[in-house]
């Protein structure tokens, strides 16, 4: 049987094209189990999996209960603002705790970019990264990639711009990283203030115009605004946000070709895309999110699979 490079999932720069392909191939055949009157089956039947939620997250933590329930793993959810990490308590005392019940993987989100790759390299349990800081998501990048593979045929040769709040967003980097290892040329678009510096040394461009990169591309990926991350004000106001970056129906009929909408949720709406966008059939929005179960089942599966 093929194996994954990595016995973590911490970010995409730490994989390679062919665990990319691997993932996605074992997604394929969890797709099809989804899609079944029965639901489950019994591959992780011994297998413990702990989820510790440092920030608050609906979908992501979801998604991975339900991929975790869908292969029969013992679950256990842990959540920061009940626990005694509220009384001073360290990452390494919280999760070490947890392990000690006999927990095999450990499914983390942490505000603290490299929280995952420290702990990966502290405990001894298998870590996924649900998301670090403004550092890396790997599995939301590795849905969103399949979701274009799934829509467009293959991401190889593709145009994708991402548009939007990239400063503040681990979606950006982990979808650079993912888009480019498999062949995709990728752009960036947003108010100049949230566009990181030197950006253009992860091999991407800056297009500042948003009718310009949405004329460029065959997808674009909708960043939300993260209020939540923002000390200072990136942009004069929300309404001014819409009108320049955000897509309504008006504009993506006047471009000269269809293109694929994409947004890792959840959507501001009328701000970055309007409704009549994000319910259109440009968009993959449902299907990015049936695709994060598929994706999450298949990284646990080949995970699990590498625990002695």
């Amino acid at each position: 049987m093929k194996e994954l490079s990595v016995n973590h999932l911490l970010g995409i720069k730490y994989i390679n094209k062919n665990d990319i392909d691997l993932i996605f191939e074992t997604a394929d055949h969890f797709k099809e189990v989804i899609n079944r009157p029965i639901k489950k089956v019994p591959s992780l039947r011994d297998i413990t999996i702990a989820n510790i939620f440092f920030e608050n997250s609906t979908r992501t933590k979801l998604s991975f209960e339900l991929a975790q329930k869908r292969l029969s793993a013992d679950v256990i959810s842990f959540s920061a603002a009940q626990s005694s990490v509220k009384k001073g308590e360290t990452l390494i005392d919280t999760v070490s705790n947890i392990l000690s019940m006999k927990v095999d993987m450990v499914v983390m989100r942490h505000s603290n970019p490299g929280a995952a790759y420290f702990l990966s390299k502290n405990v001894k349990a298998s870590i996924i990264n649900a998301g670090d800081g403004a550092h890396e998501h790997p599995t939301q990048a590795l849905l969103d990639s399949y979701s274009i593979r799934e829509k467009l045929g293959e991401v190889a040769g593709k145009k994708v711009v991402i548009v939007g709040d990239v400063l503040h967003s681990r979606v950006a980097l982990s979808n650079i990283y993912a888009l480019q290892m498999q062949g995709a040329e990728v752009k960036v678009c947003g108010p100049k203030t949230l566009i990181p510096r030197h950006i253009e040394s992860l091999g991407v461009t800056v297009e500042p115009n948003l009718r310009k990169a949405l004329e460029w591309c065959d997808v674009a990926n909708m960043l939300r605004v993260q209020n939540e991350r923002m000390d200072v004000n990136y942009f004069p106001s929300t309404r001014e946000y819409a009108q320049q970056y955000g897509v309504d129906k008006t504009l993506l009929n006047s471009l000269k070709k269809e293109i694929t909408i994409m947004h890792p949720g959840p959507i501001n709406r009328g701000v970055e895309i309007t409704s009549e966008v994000a319910d259109s059939h440009q968009s993959v929005i449902l299907n990015q999110v049936e695709n994060g179960v598929a994706i999450r089942m298949a990284v646990i599966y080949l995970l699990a699979s590498k625990i002695q």
